[in-house]
């Protein structure tokens, strides 16, 4: 039995990934006025960011892919008789799990869905793996089997610069978003399965650099095999010292550090980012 594995544009891949793997990406939808994009197709990455940058009242947004998009490359893919494992980001950010679900009922190809509960690079840790295990033979169950264990094995991170996106997102409310605003509160959240937990905020940086350094103590206890930092537009010198600091304890593991998909920059914000780890 072939297995193909489908994600959505959301993950964090690194291009030797991409070239190594035969992973098969549906983009998201970028809109902002009248104007509309296909993430990266029509729009990079780094083009987003410019116009999140320059945006004054109407703000780039982002929607997954249509229903109709993911039919028509389950049914393409399944064609041949193929399995489809379709993993996407967690439906805490993006209604697209539900559009891939919806999706694999109308396909005439046989279709697994599966929510990753992650997203960017800890999207890309189990659409990698499930790529590994498919090249190594591995079953359908065995490799959704070994999805579970990554996911168990990745913690998340996330550091929100302002709660500003969330609120024009409609993810906390209004009040919520203009108290920490005034008061210019960083928030630091850590994703799980079923929410954004917050577990530490404060004011400045300093907020921002405790938790790092907390972080960094727990990955001495860790036996780690990758570690990712991805941002909405930090500067160079804060991603480095982001990696310093790790690396004071994690010097010898691999480090990706990018600029995080559109998805995640519209509901996280401006000088957003995310620190991603995966435990052996």
């Amino acid at each position: 039995m072939t297995i193909k594995i489908v994600t959505d544009s959301s993950i964090q891949l690194t291009t030797a990934e991409q070239e190594r793997y035969d992973i098969h990406i549906v983009p998201l939808t970028i809109q902002q006025g009248a104007e509309s994009f296909v993430d990266g197709q029509t729009i990079t990455r780094a083009e987003f960011l410019s116009r999140l940058q320059n945006a004054t009242t109407e703000f780039p947004t982002t929607s997954q892919p249509t229903v109709g998009s993911f039919v028509e490359l389950y049914d393409q893919l399944g064609a041949d008789g193929s399995t489809i494992l379709s993993i996407h980001c967690t439906g805490l950010l993006s209604g697209t799990i539900e559009g891939a679900h919806t999706a694999a009922q109308q396909s005439t190809s046989d279709v697994h869905v599966i929510d990753s509960k992650e997203i960017d690079r800890g999207l890309a840790y189990q659409v990698v793996a499930a790529a590994q295990d498919v090249e190594a033979g591995k079953t359908l169950t065995e490799i959704i089997a070994h999805l579970d264990e990554i996911r168990s094995k990745t913690e998340t991170y996330v550091f929100l610069d302002s709660l500003d996106a969330l609120q024009r997102g409609g993810r906390i409310s209004r009040m919520a978003g203009l108290l920490t605003k005034l008061i210019k509160l960083k928030v630091i959240v850590r994703l799980t399965d079923t929410e954004l937990e917050v577990i530490a905020k404060g004011r400045g940086l300093k907020a921002f650099t405790k938790e790092i350094n907390n972080i960094r103590e727990h990955l001495a206890t860790q036996d780690v095999a990758e570690i990712g930092i991805s941002h909405v537009g930090i500067t160079d010198e804060l991603s480095d010292k982001i990696q310093a600091t790790l690396e004071q304890t994690q010097p010898h593991v691999p480090y990706t550090v990018a600029l995080t998909s559109p998805v995640i920059m519209s509901h996280v914000g401006l000088g957003a980012f995310g620190i991603f780890y995966l435990t052996k």
